[in-house]
């Protein structure tokens, strides 16, 4: 069988697309050990649509237990964090992940917002411990 990235990845939704103005907003944790496949990989994909002002600065964080989260050290990453601005429309960041930990998910903080942004991210992991990825 011809391998593909749909046998080896699996996308989780972390930050839902919504129109973001100031503040905090945490994502929904992604298990990387979910059915016990173990993914030694993971990537945060973060997509824009229509960015009016502020700033949008995007990082990735990890958990071992899903309750106590930190940013994931530079030296875990592939890529840098981004931060959208409005002259970012319709793009799309990629930042890798190379750490051990269990769970991750976005965080951002938005800031000089009036009408703010509309953009989502998820993490996609894969190569696992296990093969193949079992989709539902």
């Amino acid at each position: 069988m011809r391998q593909s990235l749909y046998n080896v990845a699996r996308a989780k939704a972390t930050l839902t697309v919504a129109l973001r103005t100031n503040g905090t907003v945490n994502g929904t944790s992604v298990d990387l050990n979910e059915n016990k496949d173990a993914s030694r990989s993971a990537m945060l994909v973060v997509h824009t649509g229509t960015v009016t002002d502020g700033s949008h600065a995007v990082i990735l964080q990890e958990s071992d237990d899903n309750s106590a989260w930190s940013t994931v050290a530079a030296a875990d990453l592939q890529g840098s964090a981004p931060t959208i601005a409005s002259t970012d429309d319709d793009t799309v960041f990629e930042l890798g992940y190379k750490g051990s930990k269990r769970y991750l998910r976005a965080s951002v903080t938005t800031s000089g917002a009036t009408t703010g942004g509309t953009f989502g991210a998820t993490i996609l992991r894969g190569f696992t411990r296990r093969a193949p990825i079992a989709h539902s």
